[in-house]
């Protein structure tokens, strides 16, 4: 046994499956149950009551005319009693004697063998075995009916359908997009009647009213969107069917059954002006049903198995019924009421022939009549099923009428199975599938997350995230969103804004409202600009920063910003197809004002085109992640650069294009394979050079021509090979900071004295066993020494000469004990001494309380110090340069 709620799935599974069973598929079940009523009728009569009757139809022979068998004499034919003979002419006389002995009374049970005889024998076989065949054929009949709603590669995608058509129904998503879809349509036909001219009125004539047939409603008595001018602050009524609840603050999961009602549901629209608001958990579940929606759509498209499986079973029927048929209407002549029976036991009752009767032959005719009408009428639906299959376009399905509106043009056509779905359902209720169009139009989902980010980005969050950099300017970075939040536009004190992996980023006519915008940075994220907001980018936008994967990813509109100073490209910028082709830096042409250009790609040549521009051009950087860069012509023509910087370009000579740069104050080549400086000697004429980057590179030796380089005054020699270094490096006296790091020196040369305007020299990672001491008579501005990773065993007298002192690095040294003059170096306070703690002991107390007071003031020097440039130094850790904020701050 089981309890009634065991067939709660199941009523359920039928409540929702008839949402894809047209009427005449609804017909052809009651009929299917009607033939199965009319067989387990005939069953159950010829089960209780079936028999025959027969009587004997043999005359009896002439010398026994005479003789009386009257019923009252019950005399029987006994067993004893000698049986006629064959030949009639040879009876025996004492066959009609008189009988003797006692009466055997077996006349009935003769009559009963008879009859029982003659049932088998006689009675045609469609009288026997009509009401099983009939009740077979209607349980094959009831068994294909839903063979499609049950087959097991049709029965998944039909259960999942059916789920996400009950989730689009109760989301209140639906309510809302198609809420917004009519007010729509509303205004855009006011419109429409405003322009019209307006006929004079007539006071004669009555008033008209005017109708018009709602562009949703698919034709149906329904209408999806019933509106009204009145406003009302009722909520509007669930677009769901009764049973379902569309409460916008109910949490439903996606995977729990719903009934569909039998009434067609509908959505008030009060006004305009009401808008329904999604909680955070409605806008989830929407979302969450948008990308269901889509990966169901890729799924059912790819094959049409329920349109082939319903198709042969609609022609299977059709053979079924016109088998039964074709066989079955012969046999109604066979169903009479009498019938003669010829038994082989003629010896034995004394008869060869009877006359017999049906006793169900007349109810069995009728059944059987009735059965084949209900038959006949169900092969008509099948026909007509039939013709609707190969007349209708089942694997196409179009939402005309869904198209009519003006934010709903957007619905794709649909193919294969979800096609051939929706058409059942449009047979049920055509607002269904309008329903589950709110979650194929790209227009409802994008309006979703507007709505989305509009919540959960508002204005507060925004400026809560909006931080100040350094130079003080306010800075918004955004991450991961799928579209720009609506909020973002109301910043108008935001000045730099960074947008990374925006999905779809577009900057609108709001965007006016950020007067303060000036940079912008676009990590793999293609933005698009509306035209309302083109012109202020173009008035306003300085800074421009491009982060892409492919060069195609690179906006139009950024050859159009005019006021654009700064542009910065990071990404596959090569000079064969990227650059030349698809987007040229050439076409930067037209950006009049731009003054500093970074490459970040793998060019093999600096472009012809950037000569273009080069008129404007005062800075370019090139980061070119370790490609060769052969072809530096290009360089000859930017005769306006200031500063130049080619990092990774694998460089082994100092390029000769550098000539034509006259006013060139900054060469930065760090990270290359210089191995001769030889060509120093042709940058004499570039008497503005005052800055000369060659870090990181695999110089082996310094020539004295680095001594024409004369308005030098940042030299970066740092992890080279350097030996010794050449005595004209010390005639640059507008020296100010010397950076030779992790070279191989062993030697400082005393003529360092004469470079008394140095204040920062950095000699660590080398192998330097004493410094002179004309370092420390000579170099008296000096405000950071860098020692560190070397072999001092002492540092020489008169350290207190460096009054101005403010950064001394001894670690990692030999030194056994510090100077007790380091005191006299007050700069040096507040941390100012870097050295083991060990050694800090040695000092004398009075000089540690010195040293480890803060310091009163933050004049600390440092003009950006030297630090290691990648994690790979082998000399030094990144906690050896944790600088304080407040030296670094200050020259």
């Amino acid at each position: 046994m089981f309890s009634l709620s065991e067939l709660a799935p199941l009523n359920q599974h039928q409540n929702r499956s008839k949402l894809l069973k047209p009427w005449w598929e609804v017909f052809m079940d009651y009929l299917v149950v009607l033939m199965l009523m009319t067989s387990v009728l005939a069953c159950t009569e010829q089960l209780s009551r079936d028999r025959v009757v027969c009587i004997p139809l043999d005359p009896p022979s002439a010398n026994t005319r005479n003789h009386s068998f009257s019923v009252s004499s019950n005399v029987a034919l006994t067993p004893s009693s000698k049986p006629p003979t064959h030949s009639p002419n040879n009876i025996s006389p004492n066959l009609y004697s008189t009988a003797r002995g006692r009466r055997t009374h077996l006349v009935y049970q003769q009559y009963i063998y008879i009859s029982q005889v003659c049932y088998h024998e006689a009675l045609p076989l469609c009288s026997r075995f009509f009401p099983y065949m009939a009740l077979l054929q209607s349980l094959v009949l009831v068994a294909s009916g839903s063979f499609w709603l049950h087959f097991p590669h049709t029965s998944a995608r039909i259960e999942h359908f059916l789920a996400i058509l009950a989730k689009c129904c109760e989301s209140p998503w639906t309510s809302q997009a198609l809420s917004h879809a009519a007010q729509q349509e509303n205004i855009q036909e006011k419109e429409v009647e405003r322009r019209q001219p307006q006929p004079p009125p007539s006071s004669s004539s009555p008033p008209m009213t005017r109708t018009r047939r709602s562009s949703i409603d698919s034709g149906t008595d329904s209408p999806l969107l019933k509106r009204s001018d009145s406003v009302s602050s009722a909520i509007p009524p669930s677009p769901c069917p009764s049973t379902l609840s569309c409460n916008s603050t109910s949490s439903v999961s996606l995977g729990s059954p719903v009934q569909f009602p039998d009434s067609k549901p509908s959505v008030m629209v009060d006004s305009p002006r009401q808008v329904i608001r999604l909680d955070k958990s409605d806008g989830e579940q929407a979302r969450a049903l948008f990308e269901r929606v889509r990966k169901f759509r890729s799924h059912s498209e790819s094959s049409a198995v329920i349109y082939k499986v319903y198709l042969a079973q609609t022609i299977f029927k059709l053979l079924m019924v016109t088998l039964i048929v074709s066989y079955t209407i012969p046999l109604l002549n066979n169903l009479s009421f009498t019938h003669t029976c010829h038994p082989e036991e003629q010896a034995l009752v004394g008869y060869s022939t009877f006359e017999c009767i049906h006793v169900l032959s007349s109810l069995l005719r009728k059944l059987l009549v009735a059965y084949l009408t209900l038959l006949g009428l169900y092969g008509l639906l099948n026909l007509y099923t039939l013709s609707w299959i190969l007349h209708s376009s089942l694997r196409q399905y179009s939402f005309h009428s869904l198209k009519e509106l003006c934010s709903l043009r957007d619905v794709p056509d649909l193919r294969n199975d979800l096609a051939f779905l929706l058409h059942m359902s449009d047979q049920y209720d055509p607002l269904l599938a309008q329903r589950l169009s709110v979650f194929l139009s790209p227009v409802s989902e994008s309006r979703l997350m507007e709505e989305s980010l509009e919540r959960r980005w508002g204005e507060e969050k925004l400026r809560a995230m909006t931080s100040v950099d350094a130079d003080g300017c306010s800075r918004l970075q955004l991450v991961a969103l799928p579209r720009l939040p609506p909020a973002l536009f109301t910043l108008s004190q935001l000045q730099v804004l960074k947008l990374e992996l925006i999905t779809d980023a577009r900057f609108t006519a709001q965007v006016a409202n950020m007067t303060s915008l000036r940079e912008v940075h676009l990590y793999h994220c293609t933005a698009a600009v509306d035209p309302s907001a083109l012109g202020f980018l173009q008035e306003r936008l300085e800074v421009l920063h491009l982060t892409f994967t492919q060069v195609s990813e690179i906006p139009s509109w950024v050859l159009s910003l005019r006021s654009l100073h700064e542009l910065h490209l990071s990404g596959r910028l090569s000079s064969e197809g990227g650059v030349g082709r698809s987007w040229t830096l050439g076409s930067l042409r037209q950006l009049r004002h731009l003054r500093v250009l970074v490459i970040r790609g793998m060019l093999q040549r600096i472009p012809g085109e950037l000569c273009e521009v080069a008129g404007s051009l005062v800075r370019l950087e090139i980061y070119n992640e370790g490609t060769r860069l052969l072809v530096l012509t290009g360089l000859k023509r930017m005769v306006d650069l200031t500063e130049l910087l080619l990092q990774d370009c694998q460089l082994e000579r100092l390029p000769s294009a550098l000539l034509a740069l006259t006013k060139l104050r900054t060469l930065d080549l760090q990270h290359n394979n210089l191995r001769t400086l030889e060509e120093l000697l042709s940058l004499a004429h570039l008497r503005r050079l005052s800055c000369l980057r060659l870090a990181y590179n695999r110089v082996l030796a310094l020539p004295a021509s680095v001594g024409v380089l004369r308005g030098l005054e940042l030299l970066d020699l740092s992890n080279n090979h350097l030996q010794s270094l050449p005595p004209a490096l010390f005639t640059l006296l507008r020296l100010r900071r010397l950076l030779l790091a992790g070279n191989l020196l062993e030697v400082l040369p005393a003529e360092i004295k004469a470079l008394q305007l140095l204040t920062e020299l950095d000699l660590s990672g080398n192998r330097l066993e004493s410094l002179p001491p004309q370092l420390l008579s000579g170099c008296l501005e000096l405000r950071i020494l860098n020692v560190a990773h070397n072999s001092l065993s002492s540092l020489p007298r008169g350290m207190a000469a460096l009054s101005q002192l403010c950064r001394l690095d001894l670690r990692s040294n030999s030194l056994e004990e510090l100077p007790a003059e380091l005191g006299c170096c007050s700069a040096l306070q507040g941390g100012g001494l870097l050295v083991e703690e060990w050694l800090f002991l040695s000092l004398p107390p009075h000089v540690r309380d010195f040293l480890s007071r803060s310091c009163p003031t933050s004049g600390a020097y440092s003009e950006g110090p030297s630090r290691p440039e990648s994690d790979s130094f082998p000399y030094f850790s990144p906690t050896q340069w944790s600088f304080s904020s407040a030296l670094e701050s200050q020259i």
